[in-house]
């Protein structure tokens, strides 16, 4: 009887001792005596001994947990229907575990974050987007994401948590994807028709350059054949006149007065 007793305590010994490793934070509640209610909640940390029949121990995790949470839809300023698919990453701020227990209850972190912070990650992405129109959402797409996230950080700091960072997802509707798309098409387009203009009157500006160059080489050359030739029948004038008189000569020289003279030296 003494040995089963003895097993007994050694069990209830062992069950009311727990540790509290580092990345965490001890809850310790009591379930039953005057301490029950409001202030029934204390952190413990290190190792924690405990009665196991009054007295319950839950570990918070402290450190930074990424959360990707399935996507929801929501619409802008005017109407129009936009998809986020946020991913966050957080963790409960120091010292701030006991907090969240007492305001939610929950022997598991993870239910908190997947609900409640669900919860207000969708209501602030639902307010903020209602403020901007979809011109503005792409236009000003960072500004957005800025002010979504400073609205998210204060309202999960209200709640002992610390947003490390976060990533909206924001998927934009197919129509305007699709109006974009055609956009971006119908400028390069455009640029690619005004790069053909260009290439078209550059051909053309080059060939005018080159029939100008063909041109005034033939007017270069036609000015010097026309100046060789007027050189070279201004220095047959005088022979053609003494070869006329030659075919006119009849061979008699005159029988008085002075001797004509029917050569004379060219060279002169």
């Amino acid at each position: 009887m003494k040995r089963v007793v003895l097993f007994a305590i050694m069990v209830m010994a062992l069950a009311s001792c727990n540790r509290i490793d580092a990345g965490y934070e001890g809850i310790k509640v009591n379930l039953y005596g005057s301490n029950k209610g409001v202030d029934d909640v204390a952190l413990v940390t290190g190792m924690v001994w405990y009665n196991p029949f009054t007295t319950s121990v839950y570990e918070y995790p402290t450190f930074v947990q990424t959360v990707d949470y399935p996507p929801f839809s929501i619409n802008a300023k005017d109407g129009s229907s936009f998809t986020v698919d946020p991913t966050i990453s957080l963790k409960i701020i120091d010292g701030r575990a006991a907090d969240v227990f007492k305001k939610y209850r929950k022997d598991d972190i993870e239910d908190v974050i997947n609900t409640t912070l669900y919860n207000y990650v969708k209501n602030a992405f639902r307010i903020q987007l209602n403020s901007y129109t979809t011109d503005e959402l792409v236009s000003k797409r960072e500004e957005f994401e800025r002010a979504i996230e400073e609205r998210l950080a204060e309202e999960l700091e209200r709640e002992n948590f610390h947003l490390e960072q976060m990533t909206s997802g924001l998927q934009y509707p197919e129509t305007l994807v699709a109006a974009i798309d055609a956009k971006n098409k119908a400028v390069q387009d455009a640029l690619k028709i005004e790069n053909e203009v260009k290439a078209v009157e550059a051909n053309a500006k080059k060939a005018v350059a080159e029939a100008e160059g063909a041109a005034q080489a033939l007017k270069i050359k036609g000015d010097a054949e026309a100046e060789y030739n007027r050189k070279i029948a201004a220095s047959l004038s005088p022979l053609i006149v003494q070869q006329n008189m030659v075919d006119k000569w009849d061979g008699k020289l005159p029988t008085y007065g002075t001797t004509p003279t029917l050569f004379r030296d060219l060279g002169k």
